[in-house]
């Protein structure tokens, strides 16, 4: 046991490594959307949703075809690939990190490689379902399914996107101030309170 948490803590030093090795240029990026994710300043969330929002609302407005939303897309991607590492020196004006800057870029590739392996684990536990209980995965399959053909029929696509888009680049802030565990534990509590009524009945 102690020698497979030894080889997952070496396995994920070094991934963590070698990503904090790949983004030339993007470090003091990564670090100041850190910062607004994790809502370091009060004005952050609302410029967030601003930003969002007009993103939305002008490709709403302009109302491009798929294939120009995934060009204009690509496009930018490759604009920012090719402009960040350039600018990003220029415009943070830091040719050196301090150890405190640098202990924060380590934590955010850390806990980008650890959502990675979350991410991969869940889809391993999926096909573990299919192999050892399918009819459970397949029940478990075409309710999730169904629920969320529902949802995407009840609630216009734009808007659908919208909202996830702004609950993801909200949720690092909603995390780091407590508010997720505050809902989540008063969810549970209402949870609890009508498992003991029905008890009682």
């Amino acid at each position: 046991m102690a020698e497979g948490e030894n080889r997952s803590t070496n396995l994920l030093a070094a991934e963590t490594a070698s990503l904090e090795e790949q983004p030339q240029g993007w470090g003091e990026v990564m670090l100041m959307a850190d910062k607004v994710l994790r809502w370091e300043r009060a004005w952050f969330p609302p410029a967030v949703m601003g930003v969002v929002s007009w993103v939305f609302l002008t490709i709403y407005y302009l109302d491009p075809s798929v294939l120009s939303r995934v060009s204009c897309f690509v496009r930018f991607l490759c604009l920012a690939d090719y402009l960040v590492p350039i600018l990003a020196p220029r415009i943070f004006g830091s040719s050196k990190w301090t150890t405190e800057q640098q202990q924060r870029f380590h934590e955010i590739c850390n806990n980008l490689v650890k959502t990675q392996h979350r991410a991969v684990g869940w889809w391993k536990r999926l096909f573990i379902l299919r192999e050892e209980k399918p009819k459970m995965y397949f029940m478990t399959m075409i309710v999730s399914l169904a629920v969320v053909a529902w949802v995407g029929q009840q609630v216009q696509n734009w808007l659908l996107t919208y909202l996830i888009v702004i609950f993801l680049l909200l949720f690092p802030g909603l995390n780091q101030h407590g508010i997720t565990l505050k809902y989540i534990g008063m969810a549970k509590r209402e949870i609890n309170k009508l498992l003991k009524q029905k008890e009682k009945k």
